[in-house]
Formats: C-alpha cells, structure tokens, sequence
C-alpha cells in the first residue's frame, strides 16, 4: 500500500521527497549495495548452503536486513564462524553457479557511465565476490571485506585491512563520503542504491537514494522506490 508521503510513478515505482523529472548528469556519483542489490543472491547465505548450513546463516542474514538485528558486525561475526572450515572453492561455485546480476542493473550501471558518474561498490560482503562483479561491470571503485583462507578453508573470520573497518551501514557511509571529498563533489551529488538496513546511514546522506526490491524499512526512507522489475526503471525520473 502506498504511504501518505509516496506517490506512485507508475507501477512498483514510488517517489518521494522530490521533484520528476532529474538530469542524470547533474550526478557525479553512484553508490552501489552488492548483495540482493546488484546481485541477485546474498553470498553468505549461498556459500553456506554449499556447506549445508543455510539455514542458520540465512537466519541471521534476514533479521540483519530488515534492522531486527541492529550490530552489523556482530551477525556477521556470527555468520562467519559458522562458515568455518568451509573449502575456498565453495567460493567458486557460488560465484560461477549461482551468482546473477540483478535485471536491469548493466542497463543501469552503463546509462551511469554514459552520463559521466563515477561508480562505487560498497559491500558487507566479501572481495572475492566485489572483485569480479566491479570488473564485470566496469566500477570504478569497489570496497568489500576480505575472507581468510588458510590452508584452502575459511578460518570464519576477516583479514584485518589497512582501514581496519568491517563494512557495516556506518562503514558504507564513511566510505561514500571520502569518495565524495575525494572527487570534490557534494553529497548531494551523489546517488546511492541498496536493499537492506545496512544501506540506510550512506543513502540518507546521498542526494538521490533508490530502494531496490528492499526490505520495508528501506522503502519507507527511500527518495525512490522500485518494488516491480528491474534497476533500469529508475530511469524513468531521468530526463533523455
């Protein structure tokens, strides 16, 4: 049901807070959530299913999502340990088997590139994945966190990096911002796009923030709304 402040676009497209139609290139900056945004699959859940230990790890992934589970890092610590042990190469299974990018993402991603934005990946997922999909579609910047592996088996926990940050909501919108201070652009010259309650604190800073087939909490604070079809109907508040 459409809230009070939203007005519906067209079918399973909703807007609030702004004014249609927008000039595409009046961005300089596009922010991506990975998991269930670009992609269709949350990789954890994936390489856990592998393992056979879906249901637990889906379990927590879900109530982190919809904002049930507030400690980012804490669900993912949780999820992690119980991936111990888990052979790398069900790493590649997921990724050559059962990872898709979403509908109307590449559409999307390159009307971006076409308009002159920056793109940017910013995942709470793992590297092994973010590495191919920013390849994949060309991104220009990508920031994920990193799997240890030892011995060709997940030891359950991350490789400290130079920041030293897991990736969580907190992280994502540091992250947008010094992509912004760095390039000299606004915030509000920015966009950003994501599913999940962890990608609330780096859309409620952008200028233009889109929910993607999103949890309830998402769509509810979201400039734009796309709850029918694919990324690229996003273009639709665009003008040619």
């Amino acid at each position: 049901m459409t809230s009070p402040r939203e007005r519906e676009i067209e079918p399973g497209l909703f807007a609030r807070g702004f004014s249609v139609p927008l000039r595409l290139a009046d961005f300089k900056l596009v922010a991506f959530d990975m998991d269930s945004t670009l992609i269709s699959i949350e990789c954890v859940d994936e390489i856990a299913d592998v393992a056979g230990r879906r249901a637990e790890v889906a379990a927590i992934t879900e109530a982190a999502m919809r904002g049930e589970i507030t400690d980012y890092k804490h669900s993912l610590r949780r999820r992690l340990a119980l991936l111990r042990d888990v052979p790398v190469s069900a790493l590649e299974e997921v990724y050559s088997r059962r990872l898709r990018l979403n509908p109307g993402v590449e559409a999307f991603v390159r009307a971006c590139q076409a308009a002159g934005l920056k793109t940017l990946l910013i995942s709470g997922g793992f590297t092994y994945f973010s590495e191919r999909v920013r390849a994949r579609l060309g991104l220009d910047f990508a920031r994920a966190n990193m799997l240890e592996v030892v011995d060709g088996k997940l030891t359950g926990l991350l490789l400290e990096r130079p920041w030293g940050e897991i990736v969580d909501g907190a992280e994502k919108k540091r992250v947008l911002l010094e992509v912004c201070e760095l390039m000299g652009i606004s915030p509000a010259q920015a966009i950003a796009v994501g599913d999940g309650a962890n990608d609330l604190p780096m859309m409620s800073v952008a200028g233009l923030s889109i929910a993607y087939h999103s949890k309830p909490a998402v769509r509810d604070r979201a400039m734009l709304s796309i709850s029918e079809g694919g990324m690229d109907r996003a273009l639709r508040i665009f003008l040619p």
